[in-house]
């Protein structure tokens, strides 16, 4: 079994040149404010590329599943994380190596460092034979990092550590002070003095007293006369430092290049695991969807946005879940009802939760199956660009067309409130034409419009409404469901924007 990559099934797989821009319905759908929360905290590892990156076939998101299966053991999880504590431990004490001045102490941090990586191997190395292990990824990782700590260039780095660490250790000197000289010289068993003026003082000692200890800073970097001091001792040990130096240049590559890539790309898994946890806390479900990329009967039950129950949660505010399906040979989702009642967050929805499938993760809902697009395209409403000189209706025109021409049946599209800018004879009239290409292209559909008549267009369109409370339309409920378009709650909405309500009439009357 070979290891590649705890992302990556195969090595073809893995990222060949990473991009650091997100796709282009990445604002649409909020999701860069998800990937946002996601890595905040942890940019070091740069991980944003992995998360801008969908997989393309099956087996590739199944390895991710089995892996994340394995996580789910809270001890493995736990020595993993250690594990990356450690290494983060070793990377910030050589940052701080490179800023000392002075070699010896640069090449002792350097020593301390790569101690730290050794114990960090053969520690993951144990608590990874203490767990049953099932993902194919762990599994290779586990073989590849067994054999690694067996490997001569492993045990060669562990023995000259321990060794060398052995020898510093054993070095012994004294400083002989008298005015502004000091005289350094091999230790030659004598006495020390400071325990036994310590002893004799010990019977006076009465409660506590005052500390006229002199206490030394502690910054890192070493002063000039412990640097002197350092050269000395240096020169009264010339085997042991000539040891340090050839050290130090032997093994300026310890790190193995397999254990760096696994230690940044396994906060992947942490960096989302940690996130979504959240959300659990909170009662909200996430689940492993099944994914097809020739079925296109989609489903998921009690799902949500998931950037929207970001902000609710912060704000102790409750979260409501929503429930979609296609069946047999509908396509599209067509969601009408009062603005301001979810509409733009379902379409978000249905967006946020195929891409994050398409990258192996958990979603939101009790159960799922998504569809593996090959491509993603969304319509939102976009502010007016003057440099461009369209107006709303020709740039809806020009940015719809272009999607059409690039799409294929294996794409997904989200189209969001299309043509508000014009008559809705001519509305209806446009949208009829964009809808007859998606039906002939066979596309994954949610399109939100205040035009019903698109809800019954053919047997590929499927009417889901946004509703109200029956006693009171003002007030939304926030819950998407499937039934015919009656345009109702949308007139009532209409009334409200331009304040034409009886109540509203009344009050303007007697004003």
């Amino acid at each position: 079994m070979v290891f590649h990559s705890i992302l990556f099934a195969k090595s073809e797989d893995r990222i060949k040149e990473e991009t650091l821009e997100p796709p282009d319905f990445f604002v649409d759908l909020n999701l860069d404010q998800i990937i946002d929360a996601i890595t905040a905290g942890k940019q070091e590892y740069n991980l944003k590329p992995f998360f801008y990156t969908p997989l393309k076939d099956i087996d590739a998101i199944e390895y991710r599943h089995e892996i994340l299966q394995d996580l789910e053991n809270r001890t493995l999880f736990e020595n993993i994380k250690l594990f990356a504590q450690k290494m983060r431990a070793i990377r910030e004490q050589l940052a701080q190596a490179e800023k000392l001045y002075y070699k010896y102490q640069k090449e002792s941090w350097f020593v301390d460092a790569v101690e730290v990586y050794c114990d960090a191997v053969n520690c993951l190395v144990h608590d990874l034979s203490l767990v049953n292990l099932k993902s194919r990824g762990f599994l290779a990782f586990c073989e590849y990092i067994t054999n690694y700590a067996k490997s001569d260039r492993f045990t060669l780095l562990l023995a000259e550590t321990e060794q060398l660490k052995s020898h510093l250790s054993a070095v012994r000197y004294c400083l002989l002070i008298k005015g502004n000289k000091i005289q350094v010289r091999k230790y030659d068993s004598e006495v020390d003095y400071s325990a036994e003026v310590e002893k004799t003082f010990e019977k006076f000692k009465q409660g506590a007293v005052k500390d006229y200890r002199v206490e030394f800073p502690n910054w890192p970097d070493m002063n000039p006369v412990e640097a002197k001091i350092l050269d000395l001792v240096a020169r009264l040990y010339p085997d042991v430092f000539s040891s340090l130096d050839n050290y130090c240049v032997k093994h300026s590559d310890y790190l193995a290049e397999t254990i760096g890539v696994f230690d940044r790309e396994f906060q992947f898994y942490v960096a989302y695991l940690e996130f979504i946890a959240m959300f659990k806390r909170a009662g909200l479900n996430f689940c492993y969807p099944k994914v097809s990329n020739t079925c296109k009967e989609v489903y998921d039950h009690e799902g949500f946005d998931l950037a929207l129950a970001y902000k609710l949660i912060s704000e102790n505010s409750s979260i409501v879940c929503n429930d979609f399906y296609l069946k047999g040979k509908e396509r599209i989702l067509v969601v009408s009802g009062p603005n301001q009642g979810g509409k733009t967050t379902f379409a978000r929805t249905f967006g946020q939760l195929h891409y994050l499938a398409s990258i192996g993760c958990l979603v939101p809902g009790r159960e799922a199956q998504l569809f593996l697009f090959n491509r993603l395209f969304t319509h939102f409403e976009k502010e007016e660009n003057i440099k461009d000189l369209r107006g709303k209706l020709e740039d809806d025109l020009v940015r719809i067309y272009r999607i059409l021409n690039q799409a294929t049946p294996n794409c997904i599209i989200i189209l969001n409130e299309l043509f508000t800018s014009t008559t809705l004879k001519d509305a209806l009239s446009l949208s009829k034409q964009i809808m007859e290409r998606i039906i002939q292209l066979d596309l994954l559909c949610v399109w939100t419009t205040f035009v019903d008549e698109l809800a019954s267009f053919s047997e590929k369109t499927v009417s889901v409404v946004s509703t109200v409370v029956p006693e009171n339309p003002a007030l939304r409920t926030f819950k998407i469901v499937r039934r015919p378009a009656d345009g109702l709650a949308y007139a009532i909405s209409i009334a409200e924007r331009y304040q034409l309500t009886y109540d509203r009439l009344q009050e303007r009357i007697k004003s």
